[in-house]
């Protein structure tokens, strides 16, 4: 049994596909468990009622770096980061490549969502796109999660395994560009790493330019497995480990 440890089913994703459809597509390719982030705050609500729905979604609540301008404790409650459902704090982070003119705000809503995560001891999932030095920063030592859709350097990879974090690998790791990113997750320790797919984003090979569905975290599965010499059934049970030493409120 395989685990997406990333895909929005949410907003206009939900507009534009089945989710049913998506999550039996899914199981049919062995990947069983879904975690669900949120980006936009006006989405929050409905990815809590998805994953209450559905015994094998579970979530992650936040609002992405590119939703300033909002205060998220006016979004994310109590009740809302009690439920047994939601298993972490994401995605939340630092993105200057789309959003550099706000960088003050980005902080300020970033730092506000650590806070949350850490009153509640719930692990984060960090977007960090052109911010490594902020971001590591930011963090510092004593949050906890894992670095979703991880293309960034071995210093950040290294700063933050000392610091504990693990790290997803998205289907970019199966492009033929993608190289240095291999390289960077030869290096990343087994135990450290999860997969996703960033649906309805970053389509593997040889789905590139389609809408990404869970059902594709396969093919990125496989070159994990072949980047660790190891066959995609020795690494099925490592990743659902991994996942679960991550988010230990997942119940299945």
């Amino acid at each position: 049994m395989f685990i997406d440890t990333h895909c929005h089913l949410t907003g206009t994703y939900c507009q534009n596909n089945n989710l049913e459809t998506t999550i039996k597509n899914a199981k049919d390719c062995g990947v069983k468990v879904l975690i669900c982030p949120t980006a936009d705050p006006e989405d929050i609500p409905n990815a809590i009622e998805i994953a209450n729905k559905h015994d094998n979604i579970f979530c992650t609540i936040g609002i992405h770096p590119e939703h300033t301008g909002v205060k998220a404790s006016d979004y994310i409650t109590k009740e809302i980061l009690t439920n047994p459902k939601v298993i972490g704090v994401g995605e939340i982070g630092l993105d200057y490549h789309e959003c550099a003119e706000t960088k003050q705000e980005q902080i300020k809503l970033f730092e506000e969502q650590l806070n949350l995560a850490k009153q509640y001891d719930l692990p984060v999932a960090i977007h960090s796109r052109e911010a490594e030095q902020d971001t590591a920063d930011i963090l510092g030592k004593d949050s906890f999660g894992v670095m979703h859709c991880f293309t960034s350097s071995w210093w950040l990879a290294k700063t933050m395994l000392d610091r504990g974090f693990y790290f997803s690998a998205s289907g970019i790791i199966t492009f033929k560009n993608a190289e240095e990113i291999r390289e960077t997750f030869k290096k990343i320790p087994l135990d450290r790493i999860v997969i996703e797919t960033d649906a309805p984003y970053c389509a593997p090979v040889p789905y590139r330019g389609k809408v990404c569905e869970p059902a594709m975290v396969i093919e990125t599965a496989k070159v994990v497995a072949s980047i660790k010499g190891l066959s995609l059934e020795q690494l099925e049970p490592i990743l659902m480990q991994n996942t679960k030493n991550l988010y230990k409120k997942i119940v299945l």
